[in-house]
Order: structure tokens, then C-alpha cells, then sequence
């Protein structure tokens, strides 16, 4: 066999696979359908302006070792993800915090936002049923209304009372002046972009681009002795138990003939009537670059899933979890294949979660 592992797309979980199985000595072939490494990460210039054309994506992390693994290829350049919501023509700050607060009641104490959230709690009686009681129960009406309703109907497809409320047991609300989105000890995104720091990971690896997997291995039947599939798990078993359900994304982007559009990388629309969730000004993720002249703007469009699409989100109710659990038995029957990643997984991880169960999957694949 020419290799020792044939990995299944070649986005961050599967290029830093390859990279920490290379460094312990395997051979590894590393393939994608798309034309292009980075997967869902992939950036790309646009006369001076780094676009990250899959949505805005921040790597944050607490985990000393995936830090310095991916600080190995790109140098970070520490930017701070900070998020707004417009509403109504105002701006509220992302996660729920004190400036969140202010800007809506006109409080100045956590004690005095949190008795306004408590009086509006206490419409739900007994245990939520749907979505939109958990969250009433959680945050309050106004936040709710203003904040979650709209945002996730436009995301989700379907209105809050039909979704089922683990999707938000837990709202992310902090009762200080902190809007940081994410609180991680190490935070930043590469200098020079994502698609040329996975390049830097596959240095001295063998990678196929365009390249099918099921046309790939019956062509080269035996190619590998063991299979690292981050693809559909649905879909590498011919969707015999039926499709798992997904949410897809649509984006538009333009380039704008001016210094600055919003002021900051990322806009959350949460007004059900406007019909994309977020905007993206891209040249705000990399601020140590000098201005460009011009500016890039995303609009990102939730849409339903269907074949040909990339599936971005799994559905993670009740019924979709139960038919990944019944794949994975599926998948004990096939020990020359490890499903990983997002998709392989299917569940929605963060870009350090991808990082560390590949470089786990690699210790346990090749010790």
C-alpha cells in the first residue's frame, strides 16, 4: 500500500491529522472535493483585503498544545472578536453583557439588569416546552424578542415555539462591562490568512484536489491501509438509513468603494423581516494590515440543506440524533475507517475543538 492513511478532506481537522500523523513518521495522502485546502476556512485576497469566503472564522482557544501547534504555521495576529445586533436601527453588544443591558433598559448595575430580567422571567411556568419559553425563561421577553427570535427563525427555518429547547439550555449572559465574544486565553486570527496556514501544514504531504473519495478508491482500490473520513457520515454510507438534516448558508459579497462600512468585522441582524442573519467587513479581522482603499462586505443567508449544498449546521434535535447514533453503529463495522471532524461527528465544533481531536485522533490512530 502506498500509504498508511487516506484523509477525507483537507479543512482544519483534516490538514492538522495529516500533519501531526506525518510528524510521527506515517504517509499520508490528504484529498478534497473542492478545488481548493482550508475547507470552510479558506480565505483569499481581494486586492488587499483578506475575505474569509465561508463566513468570519476566529480562532480562540484555552488549550496550551492546540496553540502552539497552530502557531507552528501562521503567526496570530491577536485580534479581539467583538459583536454586535442591530435591531430597530439600534446596536446591542453580543454576548449578553452590561453594554447589552444599558443599551436596552438604560441600567448601569448587574443587580439592576438582573431584576429586570428576573421580573420577565416568571411568565413561564413549569418546565419550558419549545424554544421560545426556554429562552424567555432564560434571558427575559425583551431580549428574547429583540435579541434571539428573529436570528434564530432566520437560521433554524421554522419558528421558535416548533423548535425543541435544547437547542439553547444555556445562554452565554454576563452581568460585567466585558464585551470580548470570546473569553479564551489565546485569540487572533492568521496574519496572512487561513488558506496559507494549512499550506504551511501540508508542506511534504502528498494532497489531491478535485478529488472524489468514492471515485478516488475505486479507481485506486487498497490506496491506504486505514481511511480519516471528515465527510457526511450519512453520505459515506450511501444515506442507507436515511439523510441526516442540516442547515445551509448562502453568501453575498461585494466590494465596496469606500474606508469602512459597519466598524466592525461582524453585525448580527436579528430582525426577522431583514432576510440575512449577519454582515461581514472583512478588514476588520486583520487591523495590523494598512487600509486596502476599499472594503469587503459579506451578507450571510441561512437556507435549507439539500444535496449539492454544504451542510454547515446539524440539526441537532431529538430524531437526528438518534439516526447519527444509528450510523455510528453502522460505522463499528467499519474499524479501516475513523470519522472525524464536524461532519464525521455531526455535531458543530469550535476551530480549536477540530485542532484537538485531530491531534488526539493521531496519537490514537498512530502511537
Amino acid at each position: 500500500m502506498k500509504y498508511d492513511f487516506l484523509i477525507v478532506g483537507a479543512g482544519l481537522y483534516g490538514a492538522s491529522a495529516a500533519r501531526a500523523l506525518t510528524d510521527r513518521g506515517a504517509r499520508c495522502l490528504i484529498i478534497d472535493r473542492r478545488a481548493h485546502i482550508a475547507g470552510n476556512a479558506y480565505t483569499e485576497d481581494a486586492g488587499g483585503v483578506t475575505v474569509h469566503r465561508y463566513g468570519a472564522h476566529i480562532f480562540h482557544t484555552d488549550d496550551e498544545e492546540v496553540w502552539a501547534f497552530v502557531s507552528r504555521f501562521a503567526r496570530m495576529n491577536g485580534y479581539i472578536h467583538r459583536v454586535q445586533a442591530e435591531y430597530g436601527g439600534r446596536r446591542y453588544a453580543l454576548p449578553f453583557n452590561m453594554h447589552t443591558f444599558h443599551a436596552m433598559w438604560g441600567v448601569d448595575t448587574p443587580e439592576a439588569a438582573q431584576a429586570v430580567i428576573a421580573a420577565q422571567r416568571v411568565v413561564i411556568g413549569g418546565e419550558p416546552q419549545n424554544l421560545e419559553e426556554q429562552a424567555v425563561a432564560l434571558v427575559g421577553r425583551d431580549v428574547y424578542e429583540r435579541l434571539i427570535r428573529g436570528y434564530t427563525e432566520k437560521q433554524w427555518g421554522r419558528p421558535c415555539r416548533e423548535l425543541p429547547p435544547e437547542i439553547i439550555r444555556r445562554i452565554p449572559c454576563r452581568f460585567t462591562w466585558d464585551d470580548r465574544f470570546f473569553s479564551d486565553a489565546h485569540q487572533g486570527v492568521p496574519e496572512d490568512g487561513y488558506t496559507q496556514m494549512i499550506a504551511r501544514m501540508l508542506v511534504g504531504i502528498d494532497v489531491r484536489l478535485s478529488c472524489d473519495y468514492r471515485q478516488l478508491t475505486e479507481r485506486e482500490p487498497g490506496i491506504a491501509r486505514r481511511v480519516i473520513y471528515s465527510g457526511c457520515i450519512d453520505e459515506f454510507f450511501d444515506y442507507r438509513l436515511g439523510a441526516l438534516a442540516y442547515r445551509s448558508l448562502r453568501f453575498e459579497t461585494e466590494i465596496l468603494d469606500r474606508a469602512d462600512y459597519q466598524g466592525m468585522a461582524v453585525v448580527n441582524h436579528t430582525a426577522g423581516g431583514v432576510p440575512y442573519t449577519r454582515v461581514i467587513e472583512h478588514r476588520h479581522f486583520t487591523p495590523e494590515r494598512p487600509a486596502a482603499g476599499h472594503t469587503v462586505v459579506t451578507r450571510e443567508y441561512p437556507q435549507a440543506w439539500q444535496p449539492g449544498l454544504e451542510p454547515y449546521y446539524p440539526v441537532g434535535d431529538k430524531e437526528n440524533t438518534q439516526l447519527y447514533a444509528a450510523y455510528k453503529a453502522l460505522a463499528k463495522a467499519r474499524p479501516d475507517v475513523h470519522f472525524g471532524g464536524r461532519l464525521g461527528a455531526y455535531r458543530y465544533i469550535d476551530m480549536d475543538e477540530a485542532v484537538r481531536a485531530a491531534l488526539d485522533d493521531a496519537a490514537a490512530l498512530w502511537g
